[in-house]
């Protein structure tokens, strides 16, 4: 291109409004803004305040060079200032700190000048569509939006929203997550973006504000300000931590985020895929009890706190659970409570040596010969002194019977005494249970 052709950028601005879907009136202003500064290029200098007109109608151009009125006599800068004598000839009412305009026919720009023309227009309108982007999505930034997959790149991944195009990078979305062309999907809207093509929006599936407006969703308490989220933590596609508390009393804020038999958290984890576990803890004022319930489902014994950092003590059994898988758990925890924690092993309580039952073996056999004969005779001294009643002894007494009252040793010589009588008196049994025969006497 050796030159800019007027009557083809004439024609141009329409075409050109249509394709950016850009008012015809952004389009010729910014048409207008590269001849200016292509003709300053060629003509004028770079500190000139030079304005052009295009005639759409016959494609010619003029450029206006406005300089300011000053004191005759004094030093001044051509490209911005004129005399007032000289501006009279311009105007003639001039007055000092007056602007007056100098009048050029555009005609024709060399090479560079026409390139200078081409990279105005260009980054003229990419501010103009990012504006009329943002104009028309300025009320849906930060929510979510469903959109159509246009194309998938490797980096990128370019979401249809209907009067908009978005784009996803690799970093906003969900790992392990793939899209398909024509897939309809949730989209959180982050912001504008340009680059030399185009303004686009932003999405994302995979930062925390995602996650924040599924619950707003689901969870209705949300809105009427029964319970608020405190923070969240999240490693998009492995795991979210997401802490809550409750305003009105009585409203458990954990049970009212998972909803009845886990309905509501199980719509966020049907959006964002199973592979995401989430997390949701109570909230808590108190650092220490707050890191223990960030660092769950491990169970923390003590909580020391220095300043921005925290140690963490856990039994050995804990530490694998508490720091969790390549770190994660202790990851998220940080994120969450804003604390630089550091898990340490704390040391197991000293286990007994020995059971009560063995305790009292052990003790039984540390006492000496004459402490357990001292023992035995307080025993026999506080049996004779009041004999224990049997249950028989304790019947007869109750009937007005005398009770007879017997030792276990006196009772078993009786029942020896007993057998031994009976045994002498009664005949002998015949083993074999025949009658002894009669003896034949010759």
């Amino acid at each position: 291109m050796d030159g800019l052709d007027l009557k083809q950028m004439s024609a141009m601005v329409k075409i050109i409004a249509e394709e950016k879907g850009l008012p015809e009136e952004t389009v010729l202003d910014v048409v207008q803004m590269a001849i200016a500064a292509a003709w300053r290029r060629d003509n004028g200098e770079r500190d000139m305040n030079v304005r052009a007109l295009l005639n759409t109608e016959n494609g010619t151009a003029k450029v206006f060079v406005e300089r300011e009125v000053i004191e005759d006599g004094l030093a001044y800068n051509p490209a911005t200032e004129i005399p007032q004598e000289e501006a009279k000839k311009l105007k003639t009412d001039a007055e000092i700190g007056d602007v007056v305009e100098e009048m050029y026919e555009v005609t024709d720009f060399g090479r560079v000048a026409a390139q200078t023309a081409k990279q105005v227009v260009m980054q003229r309108l990419r501010e103009a569509e990012r504006d009329a982007v943002l104009s028309a999505f300025e009320d849906k930034i930060d929510t979510v939006m469903t959109g159509v997959v246009a194309r998938v790149d490797p980096r990128m991944v370019h979401v249809d929203l209907g009067r908009a195009n978005g784009i996803m990078p690799k970093r906003e979305q969900i790992e392990g997550e793939f899209y398909t062309v024509g897939e309809r999907l949730k989209v959180y809207i982050k912001g504008v973006e340009h680059d030399e093509a185009r303004a686009q929006l932003v999405l994302s599936r995979g930062c925390p504000e995602f996650i924040e407006y599924l619950f707003r969703q689901e969870v209705p308490e949300l809105e009427n300000g029964a319970v608020e989220i405190k923070g969240i933590a999240r490693e998009a596609g492995k795991r979210t931590k997401i802490a809550v508390m409750s305003v009105v009393p009585g409203v458990d804020p954990v049970g009212t985020f998972v909803g009845g038999r886990g309905m509501r958290v199980q719509a966020i984890m049907n959006e964002i895929g199973d592979r995401e576990k989430i997390d949701i803890i109570n909230w808590s004022d108190n650092a220490p009890e707050y890191i223990r319930e960030a660092l769950s489902p491990a169970e923390v014994m003590k909580v020391e706190i220095d300043g921005k950092k925290a140690k963490v003590y856990v039994t050995e059994d804990q530490q694998s659970i508490a720091i969790g898988r390549q770190g994660q758990n202790v990851r998220l925890a940080s994120k969450l409570t804003g604390y630089d924690l550091d898990i340490e092993l704390a040391k197991a309580p000293e286990k007994k040596k020995r059971k009560n039952a063995e305790d009292a073996l052990f003790n039984t056999l540390e006492k000496t010969d004459d402490d357990l004969d001292a023992e035995v005779a307080e025993v026999k001294e506080a049996e004779s002194k009041e004999p224990v009643e049997s249950k028989d002894q304790i019947q007869a007494i109750e009937n007005d019977g005398e009770a007879d009252v017997k030792t276990p040793t006196e009772k078993l010589d009786e029942a020896k005494i007993e057998k031994e009588t009976k045994a002498i008196t009664e005949e002998p049994e015949n083993p074999s249970g025949e009658l002894d025969k009669p003896v034949d006497v010759e």
